[in-house]
């Protein structure tokens, strides 16, 4: 982050809520560009289908589909929005419900309108104001920084590793009874927390970059998200997706790295695994799609990122549909966080799980002007709220799946916060 952009991101986060999305990488990422959001005109919260509307000092109540109501907020204020969507957002899609319990009672979705919009480019570190000019113009206060030192407590698994191994069980005996092909599960992890999420989210960021990183700090609560998944892209009518199945984690030397990079674009079972989720976001896009136009552009592409190494595919269409928020809804949730077919799943999810995802698999991201959009899919993702620190960790089950692996691999995936937690400890 440009030492500018930095002081533009302090003085507004120590103003209120702000929304900071950062390419930390160099392939599909934000667009190319980092940008920092805050002093919100308008806002809308969704609290399953209670919305609140706050602008101009005031607030409105609205009951009724969150989707529907965001379309026209976006039809309100045509601007710049910076917000998400959040997982249980479904049951407003299709007829779902989340009844286990939830720790951190989120809004299912936010979108702030902001007066203050800055975008700094990775190739030419040139720093675009794009909205607040004034405010950027002006001498920043030098104000003082609130500690950059944070305290965790030992981290706890909300979930046995005897009931992930039952659950992971439950699905295979499904799969093998022809309920479904696949289906994600998750547990959540907790820890105590004090002190500064922006110190923990830079120290998130030095376990490796990723192209999709997300700090947002909304009200009383912040979410530091490393995640390295786009869920949905739109360029004018051209709209992709770049679903990721198939991990694996980075070696301890060169020799062993590459190996275990081998060993994965030549695994049959992350393969198919890849593959089954491709065929359900192919699906997705046809709904909103030209006829003929879904292909798939890039298929098992390996990508390294600081813990893992993923596989991920590209799917494109060009959109005959113009609605924004149709679109973003025809696709949500993300394929990868489900598994297929997606309704049947999503209802296994909830039966398995014992907690409410929320934030968790659900979409970060930023909407144009003039409709365009980037949403990364929420994983890797610490979220901040009173005294606590939690982060969800899953992964993909299909009929030869081994339970005592893929318990672990939760883990290889939750390391981007394991690991910042170890060297704090070390310290």
């Amino acid at each position: 982050m440009g030492i500018q952009l930095l002081r533009i991101f302090k003085a507004l986060n120590n103003e209120g809520s702000v929304i900071f999305l950062e390419s930390q990488a160099t392939d599909h990422s934000w667009s190319q560009q980092s940008f920092v959001a805050g002093r919100p005109r308008a806002e809308i919260k969704a609290y399953g289908n209670t919305v609140r509307i706050t602008a101009d000092g005031s607030e409105r109540v609205l009951t009724g589909n969150p989707w529907e109501i965001l379309q026209s907020f976006r039809a309100e204020y045509d601007d710049w929005m910076f917000g998400y969507l959040g997982y249980d957002l479904k049951n407003s899609i299709e007829n779902l419900q989340s009844a286990n319990a939830d720790a951190l009672n989120l809004p299912d979705l936010y979108f702030m309108v902001p007066q203050v919009l800055v975008a700094l480019d990775k190739q030419s570190s040139e720093l675009k104001v794009l909205k607040g000019d004034q405010f950027v113009e002006k001498e920043i206060p030098k104000q003082a920084d609130k500690s950059d030192h944070y305290c965790v407590g030992k981290l706890e698994k909300q979930t046995s590793r005897e009931n992930y191994l039952r659950m992971i069980h439950e699905s295979k005996e499904a799969i093998r009874d022809g309920d479904f092909y696949e289906v994600n599960l998750s547990h959540q992890l907790r820890a105590d927390f004090s002190g500064s999420p922006w110190s923990l989210y830079k120290q998130m960021k030095e376990v490796g970059p990723v192209p999709f990183g997300a700090y947002m700090k909304i009200g009383e609560w912040t979410a530091c998200c490393q995640s390295p998944e786009r869920f949905l892209r739109k360029e004018g009518k051209t709209v992709f997706t770049q679903p990721i199945k198939g991990t694996a984690r980075r070696g301890d030397t060169a020799e062993e790295d590459q190996k275990l990079k081998e060993s994965l674009i030549n695994s049959v079972k992350e393969r198919a695994e890849n593959l089954m989720i491709v065929d359900l976001v192919r699906n997705d896009l046809s709904k909103i799609a030209h006829n003929g136009s879904v292909e798939v552009v890039d298929l098992f592409k390996i990508e390294t990122y600081g813990t893992v190494h993923q596989m991920v595919s590209t799917v494109r269409a060009e959109a005959e549909e113009e609605n924004t928020i149709k679109i973003l809804k025809s696709c949500f949730p993300m394929g990868s966080m489900t598994g297929a077919p997606k309704i049947r799943v999503m209802k296994t999810i909830e039966r398995l799980e014992n907690y409410k995802r929320g934030l968790y698999s659900g979409a970060i991201g930023y909407i144009t002007p003039t409709g365009d959009f980037d949403f990364n899919v929420v994983i890797r993702t610490a979220i901040i709220k009173e005294n606590g620190v939690f982060y969800s960790a899953g992964g993909a089950i299909t009929a030869d799946a081994d339970p005592r692996k893929e318990w672990e691999e939760t883990f290889i995936k939750a390391r981007a916060l394991v690991d910042v937690f170890s060297k704090l400890k070390d310290n």
